[in-house]
């Protein structure tokens, strides 16, 4: 790893409140955030980037997930997960301006019909399952569960018989939940509707979305979005590639991994991973990335720095934990050369970075 020369850890702007990470319908003001981004450039000298040194990845930094009126909110074991998360990433991303040369943020993105909605099955009786239902392979092949008509007629639009698309999908469906289960993956898992693309849940919460354009407008840097999640017939908890990836006859369902995005993150020095939730997005986003890191060079891996205080596991109050998961899986990382830190830490204090 090339060494960095360190930046000044600059204090928070007199405009950040932590408040606002609790308010939902707090939004930045753009036109007054690029004028003080400048004034804020030329008080602290920021440079602007001219090779992506250090990359922040933020993963579904939504509405959806993380304010307790979102449809899946992420409050962690605390109850105030992803609200204290939040906080801490915005403050990392001001202390470390002049740091932190890059930020893409994935947006979790749905539509009304997908496999992990209950408005794609009915159950035995004809009712869409409820939602944190776990439809599971034996569910399948017992008929407790199958594909709703009205997606088949969707599917269709005129161009196929109906009936077909039904015996498709329900061939899918079975070898969906097969596939997940001989791959070691999460059940497939009725959520709630959350991140519908046009819905208010969709947005990224508001002090992220402040900070990530007072990084843009201060360090002359286009904020990056990454797009996941619109195929119907699959669910994309990574931002890398999706849970199923074939068709039930062998064919290929979806395009498979983004690499181009993987090299694009692992080509910076320092790679930082946060976001929501550690149990699911953030975790199969990982694991995919260390999959291929392995294959392509294992030392590739000491290159990316989680920010385990940035990030919170999905807990539904009386259903289910994931928290267990989450820590099992840190653990994993941190074993193959991955490195597992707090934000509230320096950088240059953090295990392998080479800062002057």
């Amino acid at each position: 790893m090339a060494k960095l020369h360190a930046a000044v850890m600059l204090p928070n702007p007199t405009f950040f409140d932590k408040k606002n990470a609790e308010e939902w319908n707090y939004g930045p003001n753009q036109g007054a955030l690029l004028a003080e981004a400048e004034k804020w450039r030329k008080q602290h000298s920021l440079a602007p980037v001219k090779k992506s040194r250090i990359h922040l990845l933020g993963i579904d930094l939504q509405k959806d997930f993380c304010f307790p009126q979102g449809s899946l909110y992420v409050g962690g074991q605390s109850g105030k997960g992803a609200i204290d998360d939040n906080v801490r990433i915005a403050e990392f991303i001001y202390r470390n301006l002049g740091l932190v040369d890059d930020i893409t943020l994935t947006l979790d993105t749905h539509y009304p019909y997908q496999i992990f909605f209950s408005s794609f099955l009915l159950d035995e009786n004809g009712n869409h399952p409820a939602a944190h239902t776990v439809v599971s392979v034996a569910d399948v092949k017992a008929g407790r569960y199958h594909p709703n008509p009205a997606v088949a007629q969707w599917v269709a639009s005129g161009n196929t018989d109906p009936g077909q698309v039904m015996t498709f999908l329900e061939n899918q469906l079975l070898h969906y939940t097969e596939t997940l289960a001989a791959n070691g993956k999460y059940e497939l898992y009725m959520w709630p509707f959350h991140c519908l693309l046009g819905s208010a849940g969709h947005a990224l919460a508001g002090v992220v979305d402040e900070a990530r354009l007072f990084h843009a407008f201060a360090r002359g840097r286009q904020s990056l979005l990454e797009i996941k999640g619109g195929h119907p017939l699959t669910e994309n908890y990574s931002v890398f590639k999706p849970e199923v990836t074939t068709r039930y006859d062998g064919k290929p369902l979806t395009q498979g991994v983004n690499t181009e995005l993987m090299h694009k993150l692992t080509s910076a020095d320092m790679l930082i991973i946060a976001g929501q939730a550690a149990s699911h997005c953030v975790k199969s986003s990982i694991d995919d990335l260390l999959d291929d890191v392995l294959q392509r060079d294992r030392s590739l891996a000491e290159k990316i720095y989680i920010l385990e205080d940035c990030t919170s596991a999905v807990v539904v109050p009386g259903l289910v934990d994931y928290t267990p998961q989450a820590e099992a899986a840190l653990k994993k990382y941190a074993a193959e050369g991955m490195h597992v830190v707090k934000s509230t830490d320096p950088i240059e204090s953090w295990p392998g970075a080479q800062i002057a």
